[in-house]
C-alpha cells in the first residue's frame, strides 16, 4: 500500500503538471498566433528578434538551449518571429559578442577606426539589400536574454560597446625579464688541457669493436642547428573588455548613439546543483506550469512590442541622493543559488561579470526599455486560459470567432 500510494500520488502530480504545462504553453501561443497571419510588403524584412544564450555557472550551454526551446521558442513560432542567437559558452563571451556588434553599427554610422572589422554575412548583405530597395523592418525588434549571469553580461556590453573606445587599448608593457643568478669563471682556476700524442692515420687499423661513422651521420652531425619559428602568441580565449565601469563618468557619448536602444527582457532560469538540494530540484520538476506561465507571459509581451522605461528610485539622504535602477535588481534571486564554483578565479576571465554589481551610467540606463504585458492583452489570455473568445480590437478575432 506504501509503494503504490507513492508511486499514484507521484504519477498522478507529474501528469497534472505537464497537463497544466502544456494548456498554459498553448494559451501564449493562441494569443500571438494573430501576428502570424499579418500579411508583409514583399519588399520588406521581417521582424527579427535577438536571444542571448550563456551557459549557465558551473554547467554547459545545452542546459540553456533546452530551456530556450521548452519555453522560449514556442510563443515565438506561433508568432512566425525570426531571431537570431548569440551563444557564449565562457564567461565574457556574450559581453564581448554585444559589444563587437555595437561597435559594428558606430562604424557604418561614420565612426573611423584603425584596424577594418572583419566581414560578416550581415555586413556583406545589408548593403546589397539596400541596393535592391529591401527595406528594413520599421518597428520594434527587441532582445530575449536568458539568466542572470547573462543580463549581467548583456548590461556590460551595452556601455562598453557605447561608452568605450573603438580600437582595442594597447596591451599592458611585458613583465621585465627576470634576473638571471651570477655564474662564477671557472675557466682561470681550472688547470690547462694535457697535450695528448697525434697518431698517424696509416698506424690505426679498424677494428670490429670499434663502431665506425657512416657519411650519413657525419653530414647530420656537421649540420648547424635549425633556428625555432617564431610562434604567434595565442589569443585569449574572451577578448579583453575595452573599458571598465570606473570609466563609465569620464566617457562621451558617440554622436551616433540613438535616443532609445531596443526593447528587451530577462527570462528566468532557475537552476540549481548539488545532492543537499535534490528537495528543492524535485518540487520545480513537479512545478513547471508556473515556470511556463512566467515565461510564456513575458515572451508574449516581447512579441507584442509592448515596452516601458525601467524605473528608478532615489536612495540615500538628501545631500547624497543615488539612483538606483531596476536593471540592477533583474532576476537578482538568481545569483543565490549559483554553484560555489563561479568564485574560483579563471584564467580567461581577468574580469569577474557574474560576481561584480551592475553598474550602470544614466546615458546608458535612460534610453533601455523592458517588455511588459499591457492590461489588455492580460485579460485577453485570461479569458483564452478559460476557453472564451479574445477581446475585440486584435487582428484575427474575427477569425477565432468564425
Amino acid at each position: 500500500m506504501i509503494f503504490w500510494t507513492v508511486v499514484g500520488t507521484w504519477t498522478g502530480t507529474l501528469i497534472y503538471d505537464r497537463t497544466q504545462t502544456k494548456k498554459t504553453k498553448q494559451k501564449w501561443c493562441t494569443l500571438v498566433s494573430h501576428i502570424a497571419r499579418e500579411s508583409l510588403p514583399t519588399n520588406q524584412l521581417p521582424r527579427r528578434m535577438t536571444i542571448y544564450l550563456a551557459a549557465p555557472p558551473s554547467d554547459s550551454l545545452s542546459t540553456t538551449r533546452e530551456h530556450f526551446v521548452d519555453y522560449v521558442k514556442p510563443v515565438l513560432v506561433a508568432a512566425a518571429m525570426d531571431w537570431d542567437v548569440v551563444e557564449g559558452r565562457r564567461e565574457g563571451d556574450i559581453r564581448a559578442a554585444l559589444a563587437d556588434r555595437i561597435r559594428r553599427q558606430r562604424h557604418v554610422d561614420g565612426e573611423p577606426v584603425e584596424i577594418p572589422f572583419e566581414e560578416t554575412p550581415t555586413s556583406v548583405l545589408d548593403p546589397l539589400r539596400a541596393r535592391i530597395g529591401v527595406e528594413q523592418w520599421p518597428g520594434e525588434n527587441g532582445d530575449i536574454i536568458v539568466g542572470r549571469n547573462t543580463w549581467k553580461e548583456y548590461v556590460r556590453g551595452l556601455h562598453e560597446g557605447w561608452l568605450g573606445p573603438m580600437d582595442a587599448p594597447p596591451p599592458p608593457p611585458p613583465a621585465p625579464p627576470a634576473e638571471s643568478p651570477t655564474v662564477l669563471d671557472t675557466d682561470a682556476a681550472s688547470p690547462p688541457p694535457t697535450k695528448v700524442a697525434e697518431i698517424p692515420a696509416e698506424a690505426t687499423t679498424p677494428s670490429d669493436s670499434t663502431p665506425s661513422t657512416t657519411a650519413e651521420e657525419a653530414k647530420t652531425s656537421d649540420d648547424p642547428p635549425k633556428e625555432e619559428e617564431p610562434t604567434e602568441p595565442e589569443k585569449p580565449l574572451v577578448p579583453p573588455p575595452y573599458n571598465m565601469p570606473d570609466s563609465y563618468a569620464s566617457s562621451h557619448l558617440p554622436p551616433s548613439i540613438p535616443s532609445r536602444f531596443a526593447a528587451s527582457t530577462a527570462i528566468h532560469f532557475p537552476h540549481i546543483l548539488g545532492f543537499f538540494n535534490t528537495p528543492i530540484r524535485m518540487w520545480r520538476f513537479l512545478n513547471r506550469r508556473s515556470l511556463a506561465d512566467d515565461i510564456g507571459r513575458q515572451t508574449a509581451a516581447a512579441v507584442l512590442a509592448s515596452h516601458r522605461h525601467y524605473h528608478t528610485t532615489s536612495t540615500g539622504s538628501e545631500a547624497s541622493n543615488t539612483l538606483s535602477w531596476e536593471q540592477q535588481d533583474v532576476l537578482v534571486q538568481e545569483e543565490q543559488e549559483w554553484h560555489k564554483s563561479v568564485k574560483e578565479p579563471k584564467e580567461y576571465a581577468p574580469e569577474r561579470i557574474w560576481l561584480d554589481d551592475v553598474v550602470i551610467d544614466a546615458r546608458i540606463g535612460e534610453r533601455m526599455r523592458r517588455f511588459e504585458l499591457q492590461a489588455v492583452d492580460e485579460e485577453r489570455a485570461r479569458a483564452i486560459g478559460r476557453g472564451q473568445a479574445g477581446i475585440p480590437g486584435r487582428t484575427g478575432d474575427a477569425e477565432e470567432k468564425e
